[in-house]
């Protein structure tokens, strides 16, 4: 039997004894040969990178790209956050089974290029489009396809990637949504000058964490948890054995103990303490848990043309991202050796991250773990509490001689620099001015009007006060403006004054009798407060009265002789002179329709004798002031808006003043620029040359012609005319002007004032800026709110451009006594004495006319005398 065991215990062992040897000899082998063990392995690896790069290469090849464009009222709460970081982490996994990890990530886009002051852009794979679409910020975010960017080379270029560092368990500081986690980014960013080539982007690669990783990870925190209670444990028994071991503990066991003989040493027993349990939650910390948990990678690129600028903005950035810092923080990967640094920048880390930044793909270091509410404040585009700055983009720069823009002041950017900023001319409407007294209003609309004159256009500056004449002169007094400026002064100034005139009957012009005569009416009507309930039969008569002047002036005009023409004045003599009368309508039978010509055959010799007394005392008023008649007397006027509007000519016009009179002429001239301005409807649009009416003091303006104004914000922008309105008070303004001013309005601006007056424009801001920020603005400072490219920017606020200022070196005071006398000549003034006995004698001119056209006399059943 033992023979037996041994022959089978020796058959058994010889196979495991050779292969014993072998495998000791196969290691005696590769231990003599390692390094063939070395290459093999490398060679693996190399061949494993280069397929893994192909893979990874190919799938981000398929990407796409979304823009998110944020409007004003922007205010995202928490849960709207992290379901949009959840489509991105969803998103990011949408890719074929063959796509490498690093491949498989969404990356967020911040980019400051001079274009917006912090474009906001999410790329993903292409498979993740539906996804990414999905807008969960509602109609404040516009989410629109976009393509790649591509940029010119720069001279300069710093590169960085930031890494967590700090206890990899604890979380990044809770920013609260307000003010805005972007604002540092922002200011970062906010000196950015596109002119010297500056760009500065930050890419955010998300990524879901893969579990195995974060179980190892867990496992490598918990043991350090587990050395580290172990380590203090030691250290506290060190500790204890040293206190036992004290003078102080020897003299208190001898006092507390008794003393005998034979009683063996006096030491204490020791007993050294065990280590604390570790707490898993505490150990692992934003780690304990699967959910939300990822891995982020953040890249920097910060590029110039000029030397220092890409590494200062790196600073910038750098010290933005602290923001989010507590126990962990982003760090800036690498380590510096002396004055040298070997991070991304460095030439044996550069290639690695140009693949990176080029082929967006995700390699983040193994500390880069963050749960997505850590991310909150970049997870969402820049919200209505980042104070965003204006750029070139958002506000264009002024340039003096540009017939495609506005003046409209100088604004400070955060990091120092003013620049002179307008609008397009294009797209700017209506403008509308609020501010008390000497706030600056009238002096911005002297600025705008007159860089909009030196750019070759067209305006009218209605002025009730003429002080702005006086100042615009020095800046308009250039050879080339002088011919086309035509001054309108109906003040009468000195002691020979001169006066430019205008027949509003006059049809020399070939204006449509009809719209004439709907004028004037519309024009008495709104300045006397008439209406088909309280004074119809003052309208008929009137209306009546003008179509028969006008069709007499027809009759001039067509007959050669224009300066036969009747005038307002002359509605007196139509209907209390019978002879006049009989004639007029004898001449202008074949100008007026039957019916109005029944009416005063029939109609008009059955009223009572007062019943023209209202619509003459007006007239009568006009002619009993000299300036009035003068300037409405003469046959043919040279004042024709329309033909200054269609020849960009540059007209002031200086009402006299604010009484009934005054408000009249006011009317009449306001009515006329509606029909004038509605007349153009006979041009092509593409032939509709711009013009620009000011209006300052719309108190006074209104008073006189309310729905006139009102009409003009209404209707002038199918024509090319835009309105410049400037006021005191918004709540002055009748209601039809003030509404259609708020609801059309391309620019709207306010100065400093008091409360009540600034509370109307801030509310049609939201109340951002507040009344109470606008009331204490500095004088001259403006806040507005102007239309750029179909959006709104702003409020923004800006200090009003100062005349001595902006137009320093257009200035030329030795030129205006020229610039009058052209501006003069160009109205056709002429004495106020002259002009007087001209229209004194236009009565006579006018009779003498109607004797010689008139082709039999009509008899009437009854006169006035």
């Amino acid at each position: 039997m033992d023979s037996a065991a041994s022959a089978l215990t020796g058959t058994a062992a010889g196979p495991v004894v050779a292969l014993l040897t072998d495998l000791v000899a196969a290691a005696s082998w590769l231990g003599a040969h390692w390094y063939l063990l070395v290459v093999a392995a490398a060679a693996t690896a190399t061949v494993w990178e280069m397929v893994v790069r192909r893979l990874a290469a190919r799938a981000s090849s398929q990407r796409m790209a979304l823009e998110l464009v944020t409007g004003r009222h922007f205010e995202p709460g928490t849960e709207e956050i992290f379901r949009h970081g959840l489509q991105l982490v969803r998103a990011s996994a949408a890719v074929p089974w063959w796509v490498p990890r690093r491949a498989q990530a969404v990356q967020i886009r911040l980019r400051a290029d001079g274009s917006a002051p912090l474009r906001y852009r999410i790329e993903g794979p292409a498979r993740g489009e539906r996804l990414l679409s999905i807008n969960p910020f509602g109609p404040d975010v516009t989410v629109t396809p976009t393509g790649p960017i591509t940029d010119a080379p720069r001279k300069h270029t710093v590169r960085a990637e930031f890494v967590l560092r700090g206890r990899p368990q604890a979380p990044l500081r809770e920013v609260p949504l307000e003010p805005d986690p972007l604002q540092p980014l922002v200011d970062a960013v906010t000196d950015l000058r596109a002119e010297l080539g500056d760009v500065a982007e930050i890419r955010l690669d998300i990524q879901r964490a893969p579990r195995w990783a974060v179980r190892l990870r867990r496992q490598q925190l918990l043991a350090a948890a587990h050395q580290g209670a172990r380590a203090e444990a030691q250290r506290s028994a060190r500790w204890l054995r040293h206190g036992s071991d004290s003078v102080l503990a020897h003299l208190h066991e001898q006092l507390t103990e008794k003393a005998s003989a034979g009683a063996g040493s006096s030491r204490r027993l020791f007993v050294a303490p065990a280590p604390r349990r570790v707490d898993r939650a505490q150990a692992l910390g934003k780690l304990a848990e699967d959910d939300q948990l990822l891995r982020v990678q953040v890249l920097v690129v910060c590029r110039s043309d000029k030397e220092g600028r890409a590494q200062a903005r790196l600073a910038q950035v750098h010290a933005a991202l602290d923001v989010f810092g507590e126990a962990s923080r982003w760090a800036m990967r690498g380590w510096r050796v002396g004055p040298w640094r070997v991070g991304a920048d460095h030439w044996l880390h550069r290639s690695g991250f140009e693949r990176r930044w080029r082929l967006s793909h995700c390699q983040p270091s193994r500390t880069s773990w963050v749960r997505m509410e850590e991310l909150t404040g970049l997870l969402k585009p820049p919200t209505m509490h980042c104070r965003l700055p204006l750029l070139a983009a958002d506000l264009p720069s002024f340039a003096f001689g540009d017939p495609g823009l506005l003046l409209q002041g100088s604004y400070r950017s955060p990091d120092g620099r003013e620049r002179l900023v307008a609008t397009y001319a294009e797209e700017t409407f209506f403008e509308v001015g609020v501010g008390k007294a000497g706030g600056g209003k009238t002096e911005r609309a002297l600025a705008q009007a007159i860089g909009w004159a030196h750019a070759g256009g067209g305006l009218m500056f209605v002025d009730p006060h003429r002080d702005s004449w006086p100042r615009a002169m020095p800046f308009l007094a250039h050879a080339s403006l002088m011919d086309r400026i035509m001054l309108v002064d109906l003040n009468g100034l000195g002691p020979a004054p001169k006066l430019s005139s205008w027949n509003p009957i006059g049809m020399q012009h070939g204006q449509m009798p009809h719209e004439v005569v709907e004028a004037i009416t519309d024009a008495y009507a709104s300045a006397l407060g008439w209406d088909d309930a309280t004074a119809p039969r003052a309208i008929t008569i009137l209306t009546a009265a003008l179509a028969v002047l006008v069709a007499v002036n027809v009759a001039a005009c067509r007959a050669g002789q224009p300066e036969d023409q009747a005038t307002l004045f002359h509605v007196r003599a139509l209907v209390t002179d019978p002879a006049f009368r009989s004639k007029a309508l004898a001449v202008a039978e074949d100008g007026i329709d039957e019916e109005t010509l029944s009416w005063w055959r029939v109609t008009f010799p059955t009223l009572p004798p007062d019943a023209c007394a209202v619509v003459l005392n007006p007239i009568v008023r006009l002619s009993a002031n000299p300036v009035t008649r003068a300037f409405l007397g003469q046959p043919v006027g040279v004042y024709d808006i329309r033909a200054a509007m269609d020849s960009q000519t540059i007209v002031w016009v200086c009402p006299g003043g604010s009484g009934p009179t005054d408000r009249l002429l006011t009317a009449l001239l306001a009515r006329d620029l509606l029909r004038a301005v509605r007349s153009r409807r006979d041009l092509p649009e593409s032939q509709r040359v711009p013009f620009r009416p000011y209006f300052d003091e719309l108190i006074t303006l209104t008073g006189s012609a309310p729905e006139t104004i009102a009409a003009m914000f209404e209707d002038f922008r199918k024509y090319k005319v835009h309105v410049h309105g400037m006021t005191q008070l918004l709540a002055r303004l009748p209601a039809p002007v003030r509404l259609s001013l708020l609801q059309n309005a391309s620019t709207l601006a306010t100065t400093a004032g008091s409360m009540s007056a600034i509370e109307p424009v801030t509310a049609e801001w939201g109340g951002n800026p507040s009344s109470e920020r606008v009331a204490a603005t500095e004088r001259f400072c403006h806040y507005m709110s102007v239309t750029v490219r179909g959006r709104r920017v702003g409020p923004v606020k800006v200090r009003g451009p100062h005349l001595n200022t902006v137009f320093a070196t257009q200035a030329r005071p030795q030129q205006v006594p020229a610039l009058e006398r052209a501006a003069t000549a160009q109205a056709g003034a002429r004495p106020l004495m002259e002009l007087t006995e001209q229209a004194a004698g236009q009565l006579g001119r006018v009779t003498a006319f109607l004797t010689q056209h008139a082709p039999a006399p009509v008899t009437l059943s009854k006169g006035y005398e």
